[in-house]
């Protein structure tokens, strides 16, 4: 397992992170442990995960580890009080007091990285930084960063915060990071958290099926390219996580693990790598796709 540090903070994470969106409560103490014992250091969730459940196994599973793991959890979407849905609150008020919350299910007393769950070009940032800043002022975080898709937020918060990541989509389906994301954070010194690397399994063995704008016939030509570059120290699921770590400005591959097999692939990729022909071969099945929306205004 490699590891590198997450932009300019003082975090050093495992190049390979656990996504803890979809453990089930009879197995998630099992693969938080094994994903310890191999080498993974960083653990993602939200609060909005099982309602706080998630926050809460992943708390409980990694409580013995705190000191030895950089722990990331998420805000800013507000359950409805009916219990039926979420509504967007990215204000501070709101992210100050989810936090205490979040601390209290992960059983710690401070977030190594805690990340705005979203963003639009409407909401109040500069309102939302200072929640963060202060956050960091008061020990509660040690570093803050935002999970997002959208360039032109992206290139919001690049310019006005101190931001040490940005968790963003990224996968040979899923190339619109590359126009002008990638670079934008590369050069700022700000790490990028990739996630979906597999395409929801579309890399990695499942039947082709039609993804963003590229039709099932497509799909199935990228998801060959993979397989014939697989090894058998590199599957297929590895071998897509790689493409998604090989641009400089990747500092993790954030992977959802749900079962034993794909934590196992997901430590295959950590003890794998690709190289600059292979990520070339790969690109190059496929037209890149770019962002038909949230486009930074001078792209």
């Amino acid at each position: 397992m490699k590891y590198t540090r997450l932009g300019s903070s003082e975090l050093v994470v495992s190049e390979i992170a656990f996504g803890g969106m979809s453990l089930q409560k009879d197995t998630a103490t099992k693969l938080l442990q094994k994903a310890f014992d191999e080498g993974i250091t960083l653990f993602d969730t939200a609060d909005i995960y099982d309602q706080g459940e998630n926050e809460r196994l992943m708390g409980e599973a990694l409580k013995d580890h705190r000191k030895e793991i950089v722990l990331a959890t998420k805000v800013g979407n507000q359950e409805r009080a009916d219990g039926k849905g979420w509504d967007w609150n990215p204000t501070k008020g709101y992210i100050l007091t989810s936090v205490e919350k979040s601390l209290k299910r992960l059983q710690t007393d401070y977030l190594d990285l805690y990340q705005l769950h979203g963003g639009t070009m409407d909401d109040p940032m500069d309102e939302t930084i200072e929640a963060f800043e202060l956050l960091k002022e008061q020990g509660k975080i040690r570093a803050y960063g935002i999970s997002s898709i959208r360039p032109n937020v992206i290139e919001q918060y690049v310019n006005r915060s101190n931001i040490a990541s940005v968790m963003m989509q990224y996968n040979l389906l899923d190339r619109r990071p590359e126009e002008t994301c990638l670079e934008l954070l590369h050069q700022h010194g700000i790490s990028v958290l990739a996630r979906g690397s597999v395409a929801k399994g579309l890399l990695a063995g499942k039947p082709a099926d039609t993804y963003l704008n590229y039709t099932a016939e497509e799909v199935r030509a990228a998801a060959e390219a993979v397989q014939a570059l697989s090894t058998n120290e590199r599957n297929p699921a590895a071998t897509a996580i790689r493409y998604a770590l090989y641009p400089p400005a990747v500092a993790a591959a954030v992977v959802g693990v749900r079962t034993a097999e794909q934590l196992q692939d997901a430590l295959r990729a950590g003890d794998a790598s690709l190289g600059a022909e292979e990520y070339a071969e790969l690109g190059a099945v496929l037209a890149a796709n770019n962002y038909q929306e949230h486009r930074i205004s001078a792209s």
